[in-house]
């Protein structure tokens, strides 16, 4: 069988059938189109070992002798009995390319097991792997484990993976690559703060512009496993898998599983290359919300009302919310927990997704009407998968109440521990699932409804169905109410929230138009949450809003500026009582909303750059226009505005000036003209935005460079006082 060669964007990838399996030789830099014989790959057998060359496997397994981690597990069930011993020895059968696009099938018949792998290149040089495992024996065969992976180079030796918790999700962490395996596991029932949102190896110190990257990550909303295996003769592996509960997958014959695709991406300059390949993949889907540059509809300015009235609904404050809101510019204005039946604190009414008749007597409709007459969209919060005890639907419906998979608690059985407050509505049971789709469903077509923050609350780390684990069928279920709505109502946008930033993957991204990174509006705490969710998720799907002068979650307090530059690189809004701002900060905040229109088809369309700066209490970032992964065209007219960077200072350094810094990523023949843009350096108090060293001259009137010197040379910058930052603005000459 010829092997199969993808190629896309700077990047190959080989799978060969030499041995009889598929094995994948090479996933990486762009080979051309020339391959050798591959036979000249067959290594010498060494002592001690299996008299035949080992494959690493598109699916690795034991009868091939892979000593790591196998990709398939399961076993037969005969008269209700497990049977002990179960082993598969897969081999190509068929393999076809269409494009950059390839199909593998590889079976088993003693076993009873076929195995089709689809593979696919994208444009940006994403490739989307998934495996679909069918049951073609006769009896039952319950399915432990089906993982994707893949071979990175020898040359790749640190791991790189994110981690976090409650309002400090996405925080980076490091260590080498040594013999063994290395496990992410995610037994949160959703993905989970902790979870990483990529899992990357890469070549020593490997940076954001520099290094070799290999990198994955897997699009599920449940529980999962990311992993690197390294055996003992060097070859590493790295993906991942859903992670099964027992019998949660037991395929009857004929039965079929596919696993949730495994997306990953090879760089030879570092982490912005990894970005680069995602973003391409996701501003070429058919229903990415585009911005206004790329033909679609601008991200509006969002007034979220959490951090202004909590639970205190109030139709005369709201309208007076939604009139300071329209002052500044608010183009979106979601209101959010508190509006349903009982709700008055968090240990009551979810489930009970009617309108609060003594809150709102005539409805949301004078609410609704007072936000769209000032030209504003409405939002509404909603929590669908979630109930309290203490409502009308967990007290006729007991039943609809996830439970352990070992008990019923409506016939005696306990209940999970509570997590604030709520509960689970067990959405594979077919009459709860038509119970919430019909609520929100008749929500929105009552409403004048045009965005949905949708929340999810709390881990399913105790969850059955029918007296078995359930993890995955509940995510298939809740994937299901998405698609669904989303069918019945394709013109109303939603926003994935879980507690914060707990359900961040591509499995719920292919579902919702926005992610809420985060509770936490500490923008100390957001420069880095979103820098490592910007990683994979392009700014336009990520929720960045100003919050209040204090935090509500840290209680550190900031400037105005330096809480709208972090919001400015996402999707921009606000959750603050603004009717609060006067005077100078009020105008402040209207320059700065208008800088985001103005700028906005830029953020949402460009290439994210983030420099690698020697002093780690300095970041720069920004977004270059017209390159790679952007929907904006190559072509850039003189007096464009080339870039946006943020210059940002976390903490004070140990140095007494900054020196240089260098913009990278522009078109190093070019010539740009850059000048600091917000918050004004010439009307900036030294002692406050800046330390007491007064700026580089350039910084009042702007300096002229090509983009090359810019690069290479960089700029001498100002002393920021820590947590504060400044917008740079790049000009095409």
């Amino acid at each position: 069988m010829d092997p199969l060669h993808l190629r896309s964007a700077g990047t190959s990838l080989v799978i060969s059938f030499n041995s009889g399996e598929a094995e994948v030789i090479h996933w990486g830099a762009d080979l051309g189109s020339d391959l050798p014989d591959l036979s000249i790959l067959t290594e010498a057998i060494p002592n001690s070992a299996i008299d035949a060359t080992v494959p690493a496997g598109l699916l690795p397994q034991a009868s091939s002798s892979w000593r790591g981690r196998p990709a398939l597990r399961g076993h037969r069930i005969a008269d209700g009995v497990s049977g002990l011993d179960f082993s598969v020895r897969l081999r190509a059968v068929h393999a076809a390319t269409n494009g950059n696009s390839a199909a593998v099938v590889q079976q088993d018949t003693d076993a009873g097991i076929t195995v089709e792998s689809t593979l696919a290149l994208h444009d940006g040089g994403l490739l989307e792997l998934r495996h679909t495992v069918t049951n073609t024996g006769t009896t039952p065969f319950q399915l432990d484990e089906l993982a994707a992976v893949l071979p990175v180079a020898p040359d790749a030796v640190e791991l790189l993976d994110l981690t976090g918790r409650w309002c400090r999700e996405r925080h980076p962490q490091r260590r080498p690559i040594h013999q063994g395996t290395w496990v992410r596991t995610g037994r949160h029932g959703r993905t989970g703060h902790d979870s990483s949102l990529l899992f990357a190896a890469g070549t020593a110190g490997f940076g954001n512009r520099h290094g070799k990257v290999w990198a994955t990550h897997l699009a599920w909303s449940g529980n999962h496993e990311q992993f690197a295996d390294t055996i003992g003769d060097g070859r590493t592996m790295i993906g991942g898998t859903e992670l099964l509960g027992p019998a949660e997958v037991i395929l009857q014959p004929d039965g079929s599983y596919t696993t949730p695709a495994l997306f990953a991406a090879y760089s030879d300059r570092g982490l912005d290359g990894i970005s680069e390949a995602f973003y391409s993949w996701f501003r070429s889907r058919p229903h990415h919300v585009l911005p206004a540059a790329g033909g679609g509809k601008a991200r509006p300015v969002v007034l979220n009302t959490w951090e202004a009235v909590y639970f205190d609904h109030n139709l005369d404050t709201l309208i007076e919310l939604a009139d300071s809101a329209a002052d500044l510019g608010v183009e979106r204005f979601v209101l959010d927990d508190g509006w349903f039946r009982g709700r008055r604190d968090d240990t009551a009414g979810l489930g009970d997704w009617f309108v609060d008749e003594t809150l709102w007597p005539e409805g949301l409709t004078p609410l609704i009407d007072a936000v769209t007459s000032r030209g504003m969209e409405f939002g509404l919060w909603v929590e669908p998968e979630m109930i309290n005890l203490n409502s009308d639907t967990a007290r006729a419906h007991p039943d609809w109440i996830v439970g352990p998979a070992a008990a019923s608690h409506k016939d005696g059985g306990r209940l999970p521990l509570a997590w604030r407050n709520q509960h689970i509505i067990d959405l594979v049971n077919p009459e709860a699932w038509q119970y919430i789709f019909d609520r929100i469903d008749t929500l929105l077509r009552e409403n004048d409804i045009s965005y949905l923050k949708w929340d999810q609350n709390r881990d399913l780390t105790e969850h059955g169905h029918a007296g078995r684990a359930s993890v995955h069928e509940q995510t298939l279920a809740a994937y299901r109410l998405f698609d669904e709505l989303r069918k019945a109502h394709p013109g109303v946008e939603i926003e994935s929230c879980s507690s914060g930033g707990a359900r961040v993957d591509l499995g719920i991204l292919e579902r919702t138009d926005r992610i809420w990174g985060s509770d936490c509006n500490d923008a100390l705490e957001r420069q880095t949450i979103q820098r490592w969710t910007g990683v994979v998720v392009p700014p336009e799907l990520v929720g960045g809003h100003i919050g209040p002068t204090t935090s509500h979650t840290t209680a550190r307090t900031h400037d105005l500026s330096f809480r709208a530059i972090t919001a400015l690189f996402g999707h921009f809004g606000m959750e603050w009582d603004v009717r609060e701002v006067q005077g100078e900060q009020r105008e402040e905040l209207k320059r700065f909303i208008a800088l985001y229109k103005e700028h906005r088809g830029l953020i949402h369309s460009g290439r994210m750059v983030r420099a690698d700066v020697p002093d780690d209490s300095l970041m720069l970032h920004g977004v270059v226009a017209g390159t790679a992964g952007s929907v904006a065209g190559a072509a850039l007219e003189p007096g464009s505005t080339a870039a946006l960077f943020a210059l940002v200072s976390t903490r004070t350094s140990f140095a007494e000036q900054l020196g240089r810094v260098a913009l990278p990523g522009l078109e190093a023949a070019r010539r740009y003209r850059v000048e600091a843009i917000f918050p004004d350096p010439v009307d900036a108090d030294y002692g406050h935005t800046f330390t007491q060293i007064r700026p580089p001259a350039w910084l009042a009137s702007g300096a002229e460079a090509s983009g090359r010197f810019l690069a290479e040379v960089g700029l001498p910058m100002p002393s920021l006082n820590p947590e504060h930052a400044l917008v740079l603005k790049v000009t095409a000459l």
